[in-house]
């Protein structure tokens, strides 16, 4: 039975839910106030494709993770590319794990990864090191199949203002849909768990030659990661990249734009001083180049959970997630609460006919 379904949020969500569901032949329409495609969080952010190494804390994440990075791989073969030298390394005295424990806590999950015999020569005061193989997001490739693959189904530059819902359908600015999703992670309308929003600052680097990436786990550290471009590389820290902890995204929309060139100067002095600790030449590696902002939802609480939610309010979904390579798990949760809404339940008769032909033996 086709339905009719608008997303609210043109990100990494909003798009692939909304390509799954026309290959379903679901008429769909996706509403965003940018005139682009994934122009928040989306495409502002390391572009990591994620096998769950981040998560350490977290199993739920890590299986997510995990097998979401090979469903990415099967759907969409050409939005990602290798990371040649990807490595990631504990730290002594400032990782929250030791190294014997965090190759244990990966190897139970099922997450292939290659010891280093010793680290990488850019690397210091490390205890130790695993080769992996997360991917890199090619953003501009994934805008561009994804404006021809949802041609004619995108409102690009709209500020939605209504969301209504009736018995048996939901209204957006008074047009009529089936189901409706909002894929806006709680800036639109709230989340019905307690988040915050974090507005966020990354910076770039140009690289002087070919370097690795590098991760620094667990706990609040840094990491250091290629883009679609292989010569430029993002500076992350989980100390230094926030700008501030908002109630509301309205809070986090203007504290971010209030940041100027003196707090980009002081994150960056921050910022690089933090990870020289482990990677001492890295004024030397890497060529300041600017910085890119963004805002971000995440779960009140000290627990490292990012993986992917849906929560329902009659016919309208809302996602939570932390990562990309959860979409599959979001897209699969509303089509079962939708299916459970047309399928009926087995009759009276039938159910006696069963029970009927269960008899004792004489």
């Amino acid at each position: 039975m086709p339905f009719r379904i608008g997303i609210i949020g043109a990100g990494w969500y909003g798009c692939h839910l909304a390509a799954s569901f026309a290959s379903l032949g679901f008429e769909v329409k996706v509403f965003d106030r940018h005139d682009g495609l994934m122009r928040e969080a989306s495409g502002n952010n390391q572009f990591r494709l994620h096998l769950g190494f981040h998560y350490a804390r977290h199993h739920g994440t890590r299986l997510q993770s995990r097998d979401g990075f090979q469903r990415f791989l099967a759907r969409y073969p050409t939005l990602s590319a290798e990371v040649a030298d990807n490595i990631y390394a504990v730290p002594r005295q400032t990782s929250l794990l030791d190294f014997s424990t965090y190759k244990l806590v990966m190897a139970a999950s099922g997450i292939d990864f290659v010891e280093m015999p010793k680290a990488h020569p850019a690397l210091a005061n490390i205890e130790g090191c695993l080769q992996t193989r997360e991917r890199v997001i090619l953003l501009h490739r994934a805008r561009a199949m994804f404006e021809e693959a949802l041609s004619g189904s995108l409102a690009l530059g709209q500020d939605i203002t209504a969301l209504t819902q009736q018995d048996r359908h939901a209204s957006i600015d008074g047009e009529r849909f089936d189901y409706v999703v909002d894929a806006t992670w709680g800036q639109f309308r709230p989340l019905p768990i307690d988040v915050y929003f974090e507005p966020t600052l990354l910076l770039y680097y140009e690289a002087q030659g070919p370097q690795p990436a590098i991760t620094l786990v667990d706990g609040p550290l840094a990491s250091v990661y290629p883009t679609e471009d292989p010569a430029v590389f993002t500076l992350s820290s989980v100390p230094h990249t926030p700008l501030g902890r908002c109630a509301t995204a309205a809070q986090a929309h203007a504290l971010r734009a209030g940041v100027d060139r003196a707090l980009v100067a002081r994150k960056r002095a921050a910022m690089e001083a933090q990870i020289r600790h482990n990677i001492p030449a890295f004024s030397d590696m890497f060529r300041f180049l600017g910085a890119q902002l963004a805002i971000k939802t995440k779960p009140v609480g000290q627990y490292d959970d990012r993986s992917c939610y849906v929560f329902r309010d009659r016919r309208v979904f809302t996602v939570m997630s932390g990562k990309i390579d959860t979409i599959f798990f979001a897209t699969e949760q509303i089509l079962s609460m939708i299916e459970g809404d047309h399928v009926a339940p087995l009759a009276g008769a039938e159910t006696s006919r069963l029970r009927d032909s269960i008899i004792l033996p004489e």
